[in-house]
């Protein structure tokens, strides 16, 4: 064999070498990307088994304070004969700091009105009518159905609201869905659907707003009162140990609410989330 012969056979093998040492490496990065597939999708699966069989903080299974409607559209959850501090809560069930309170907290203030040391007045209002859609109407017709519940299956329904509350800026919050999940609860009856579909509260809606923002000067939610005074979102509302802290450390309180809602107003307080 010539010398040019022995280079040109030499350079060959060389080239080939390098073409199979680039398949291994080719091989290698496609089995290194397969794995890394396969982790995150077994991250994924194992992060969904998490959050499906997480408990919701708010999902509460205790028993329940008897409820009542109150004159000026409040619902009233306290144990007969019982006098203990006031906890006025004002809320919007669109709002997503309102949710994140009741994650928190509700399932402590739902157990502590039951053991007659809290009575309870919900006020759910409309803060975001003056929003863009889809955030007023969501804001309104959760407000208009939460109103036509009844009094003994509010607070069941109150729960299964915040449960299904659309991201904030999505649509939600239909009609049918409302009626649903009433059917769920036993009670949507025809005459809870002719309310909901007939935004039949809507006057009841636009008393509360004003009693809210008008004559307590709420201009965000949650706003929540212990007997008349107003409570810190991050070191007490979204802390459920000191928030029950601070409830049993209260006096009792008449539970009678301190206003009545008054004729609709068009308030400029902007909301807060």
């Amino acid at each position: 064999m010539s010398k040019a012969a022995r280079q040109r056979s030499a350079r060959e093998r060389l080239a080939e070498e390098r073409r199979r040492q680039a398949q291994k490496q080719q091989r290698t990065r496609r089995l290194m990307i397969s794995l890394s597939g396969l982790v995150v999708v077994a991250l994924a699966v194992v992060i969904t088994v998490y959050f499906v069989n997480k408990k919701d903080p708010s999902a509460y299974s205790g028993a329940l304070a008897p409820t009542s409607r109150q004159s000026d559209g409040a619902i009233l959850a306290a144990k007969p004969g019982v006098k203990a501090p006031k906890l006025e809560l004002f809320e919007d069930f669109q709002c997503p700091i309102c949710h994140e309170f009741e994650n928190a907290s509700g399932s402590t203030i739902k157990r502590l009105a039951a053991e007659g040391k809290v009575n309870v007045l919900y006020y759910p209002f409309w803060l975001f009518k003056q929003q863009p859609e889809p955030i007023r109407g969501n804001s309104q017709r959760a407000a208009n159905a939460a109103l036509c519940a009844p009094a003994d299956k509010w607070i069941q329904y109150h729960d299964a609201i915040y449960k299904h509350q659309p991201a904030e800026g999505s649509k939600g919050f239909s009609n049918k869905d409302l009626i649903g999940w009433a059917k769920d609860l036993g009670f949507a009856t025809p005459q809870f659907q002719q309310c909901v579909n007939g935004n039949q509260k809507q006057s009841q809606i636009d008393q509360m707003t004003n009693y809210a923002e008008q004559t307590r000067k709420v201009t965000g939610t949650p706003t929540v009162f212990l007997n008349g005074q107003s409570l810190d979102l991050n070191s007490t509302l979204l802390n459920a140990k000191n928030l029950e802290k601070a409830i049993l450390a209260a006096t009792p309180a008449d539970v009678t609410p301190s206003a009545s809602p008054t004729a609709p107003a068009s308030p400029s307080a902007t909301p807060k989330k």
